[in-house]
C-alpha cells in the first residue's frame, strides 16, 4: 500500500470515529435547556475534526452525522435535517478555514467566535423562516421567543461548544498521533495553550454552566 493510500485510510478512519462520536454526543448526551431547546456538544466534536482536516471535510463529517440523527433519534424531519446541516456548518466553518491555513490558537479561536456568532445568527433568521412551518404555530408566537429563548439557547450552546474544542483539540489530536492515525506532519497542535488561554476558558466554561443551572431552575 502507497504512502498515499495509508494516509487516505487513515483520514477516512478519523472522519468515521469523529462522526460516531458526534452521533453518540447527541444520542446520549442531550440536554433539556428551554423550550424543546436541547444542547448537546456533537458540533465540539465536529469542529476538532474540521480543523484537523480543513472545511470539505467538515462539512462532509456534518452531513453524515446530521442525516444519522435523522433517520435515528430526531423526529423533525428533512427540516430539521437541514436546520442541523446549517446549524453545525455556520459554527464549525470559520475555524476549519481559518485554522487549516495556519495552525495558531489564535486563529482557531477567532474562528470559533466567528463561527458562534454565524451560528447564533444563522439559527435566529431559520427559526424565524421554518419553525411556524413544522410546529404548526403561528410566526408571531415565533417572533415572540426569539430574543428571551432563541438567542440565549444559541449563544450559551454555541460558546459551550466553543471553549469545549479550545480545551479538548489538542488532547484529540495527541492521542490520535499516540495511536498512529495522525502522522506527525500533520499534527497541528504546535504549541500547547497557554495558563492564561486555559484558565479564561475554564472560566468561561464554569461560567456557563452555572448559567444553564440558574436557567433550569437547579439554582
Amino acid at each position: 500500500m502507497s504512502a498515499q493510500k495509508t494516509v487516505d485510510t487513515r483520514k477516512l478512519i478519523v472522519m468515521a470515529l469523529f462522526c460516531a462520536l458526534a452521533f453518540a454526543s447527541t444520542a446520549l448526551f442531550r440536554i433539556p435547556v428551554v423550550l424543546w431547546l436541547k444542547y448537546d456538544p456533537k458540533d465540539c466534536l465536529l469542529a476538532i475534526g474540521g480543523m484537523l482536516y480543513g472545511p470539505s471535510a467538515a462539512l462532509l463529517m456534518t452531513a453524515v452525522v446530521s442525516l444519522v440523527e435523522m433517520i435515528t433519534v430526531s423526529d423533525t424531519g428533512a427540516i430539521g435535517l437541514l436546520m442541523n446541516i446549517l446549524s453545525s456548518a455556520l459554527f464549525i466553518l470559520p475555524s476549519a478555514i481559518l485554522y487549516r491555513r495556519r495552525r495558531t490558537l489564535s486563529r482557531a479561536i477567532i474562528g470559533l467566535v466567528i463561527g458562534a456568532l454565524l451560528a447564533t445568527g444563522g439559527m435566529l433568521l431559520w427559526n424565524w423562516l421554518v419553525t411556524p412551518l413544522y410546529m404548526g404555530v403561528p410566526r408571531e408566537a415565533v417572533e415572540a421567543l426569539l430574543l428571551p429563548s432563541f438567542l440565549p439557547f444559541n449563544l450559551f450552546k454555541t460558546a459551550l461548544n466553543a471553549v469545549l474544542t479550545v480545551l479538548l483539540y489538542k488532547s484529540v489530536v495527541s492521542a490520535l498521533r499516540a495511536a498512529r492515525l495522525v502522522p506527525k506532519a500533520e499534527n497541528p497542535a504546535r504549541r500547547g495553550i497557554s495558563v492564561g488561554v486555559l484558565l479564561s476558558c475554564l472560566f468561561l466554561l464554569v461560567t456557563l454552566i452555572l448559567v444553564l443551572l440558574v436557567w433550569r431552575g437547579v439554582l
